[in-house]
Order: structure tokens, then C-alpha cells, then sequence
């Protein structure tokens, strides 16, 4: 490792204090930073600084403050509907954010975390030279994001696919949680059969963004897991690791589920992982065999 970076995480939430965990764990020392403050457990002993990035001034004042060597954006909106219902004020978050966080850093490091949104979902999987093309306002706003870091040179923009872990106490948890949580409570899960992901464990997010940000590598990047897979077919995969009535699995199509504005494919592959794989040491791991240990490892709790 490196020096020590002072690094500011823009954003609060499940991914975003998963990524500052691990950066600590790296020795570095993270703030997370989020208009109001975080209220989850996985926060709790992390320190965190009041932030709006769309005020360019409170933006500007904030760095001052705290200084950073690099910084780290994951912040929201990232409800996908809510995007799609609020196009307008998706940009503001992130596009506009981005130009604010861009000017204060002033040449500074950043890796903003993108989305496989960026794509319309024509090809089964997309790698990092596909031309994108956004399914639906999430996918735009991000796309002008990576757009405004990208123009300084000094940024990673490292776009992930459909990001799993478990989440009993998030705001709104991710696919396996909100699963789990269904199918343990004897409620129908209704699921897409022909919604494809490559789903990418939380912890992989974390260790590779951890890994890269003291590189001076810029560009684009992706990471997806290692299985491309329909939401049914993981979730049929969920209801047998937890023992539950398979007939809880209701299929139905993308165009009639919560995933409607979703790209069908919304799988990622990576033409520059592989020489960044010996430089991190880092491979993803199975969504099936992940999705089986978190169900297992602790009884009630994955």
C-alpha cells in the first residue's frame, strides 16, 4: 500500500459505508459525507460530514475543510423508477454534482462508481469500448457524471453491475435481502425471467474501489460478477438455499415488474480487469456460491 489518503466518500448509504470500511481497513482515513445524517448500524463508527453536492459553495467549503487527497463518489438519487419519474432532478444530483465535486477538487483524485444503466441493453453483456447509449434517466444523469470527472484527467469511473449483499437494515434493500425477507416471510416474490444481471458481490465493490484509488489509473472500468443470470433464476437459486416453497417465485414479465425502465441486459465484462486483476489481486466472486454463504453463515442473519 501506498501513502495514507485523507478520502471523502460522497454518499452515505449501503454501498457507500461498505467502501469506507474497507478503505479504513486499507489504512486510509474516510469521511462519509451525505445531506443528512446516516442512521444505519454499518455507519455507526464512521465519521461523516454534512454535504449537498448540489451547493457548488457548500461543496467547495466542505473540501477545504476536510482536505482530501482523493475522493470517492457514490452518492444517490439511485432509485431507478424515482430517476425515471424525476429526470430532471437526477441530473441535478448527479451531473451537476459531479461538476461541483470536479471544480472543488481541483485536479485531485477521484473514482466515481457508475451503473450498467449507462447501456440500452441490446447486447447480452457490455464491455468497457461499447459506445453508450442510457436506458432511462438513472443511465444519463450517470453517464454526464462519469462525462464531468473524466474531463480532468485525474478520475476512475468504475461501473458496476447489479450490486448484492445483505441488507436487513437499509432504506431499501437490495435484491437478495428483499428475496430473503419475502420468501422467509411466506410472501410471494414476483421476478422477471427475462431481466439478465451480472451480479457483483458488495464486498468486491468495496475491495477493488479500495485497490484502485491509490493507482493512477483513469478511464473507465467494469465489474461485474463472474454469472450472467435472469433475476428468476437467482431467486428460484435463493428460495432453495433457504429452504423456502419454490411456488413463492411468481415469474412475470420485465415490462409488468418494478423493473420495467431496467435495460434486459444489464450484464457487464471487462476487456481491462485482467491486467488490473494482477495489480489488485482481486477477482469477483460467484453470485450463487455468495448468495448460498450469506444465506447460511449465521443462522437467521447472512
Amino acid at each position: 500500500m501506498g501513502e495514507p489518503l485523507r478520502v471523502l466518500v460522497v454518499g452515505a448509504g449501503y454501498l457507500a459505508s461498505h467502501v469506507a470500511h474497507q478503505l479504513r481497513a486499507a489504512g486510509h482515513q474516510p469521511t462519509l459525507s451525505s445531506r443528512r445524517r446516516p442512521a444505519t448500524p454499518e455507519t455507526a463508527d464512521l465519521p461523516w460530514s454534512p454535504l449537498d453536492v448540489g451547493d457548488a459553495a457548500q461543496v467547495r467549503t466542505r473540501i477545504a475543510e476536510l482536505r482530501p487527497d482523493a475522493a470517492v463518489v457514490v452518492h444517490g438519487p439511485s432509485d431507478i423508477t424515482w430517476c425515471e419519474e424525476h429526470p430532471d432532478e437526477a441530473a441535478d444530483a448527479h451531473a451537476g454534482g459531479a461538476a461541483h465535486l470536479a471544480a472543488a477538487l481541483d485536479g485531485r483524485r477521484a473514482l466515481l462508481i457508475s451503473t450498467d444503466n449507462v447501456f440500452s441493453g441490446h447486447k447480452d453483456s457490455c464491455a468497457e469500448s461499447e459506445p453508450p447509449e442510457p436506458a432511462n434517466a438513472y443511465g444519463r444523469a450517470k453517464l454526464a457524471a462519469e462525462d464531468r470527472f473524466l474531463a480532468t484527467g485525474a478520475a476512475l469511473v468504475l461501473r458496476v453491475s447489479l450490486v448484492y449483499g445483505w441488507d436487513p437494515a437499509g432504506l431499501r434493500p437490495n435484491f437478495l435481502t428483499t428475496c430473503v425477507q419475502r420468501m422467509r416471510a411466506g410472501l410471494p416474490v414476483p421476478v422477471p425471467a427475462d431481466h439478465w444481471n451480472s451480479p457483483v458481490l458488495v464486498d468486491d465493490v468495496a475491495a477493488w474501489t479500495a485497490a484502485l484509488l491509490g493507482t493512477d489509473h483513469t478511464g473507465v472500468l467494469h465489474l461485474g460478477g463472474p454469472r450472467r443470470l435472469t433475476r428468476l433464476a437467482w431467486a428460484q437459486h435463493l428460495a432453495t438455499a433457504c429452504d423456502a416453497d419454490p411456488a413463492l417465485i411468481r415469474p412475470v414479465p420485465r415490462t409488468e415488474s418494478a423493473y420495467a425502465c431496467r435495460p434486459r441486459n444489464a450484464c457487464l465484462h471487462s476487456e481491462r480487469a485482467g491486467a488490473l486483476r494482477e495489480l489488485t489481486g482481486l477477482d469477483p466472486v460467484d453470485v450463487l456460491s455468495a448468495s448460498s454463504r450469506l444465506i447460511t453463515t449465521g443462522g437467521t442473519s447472512p
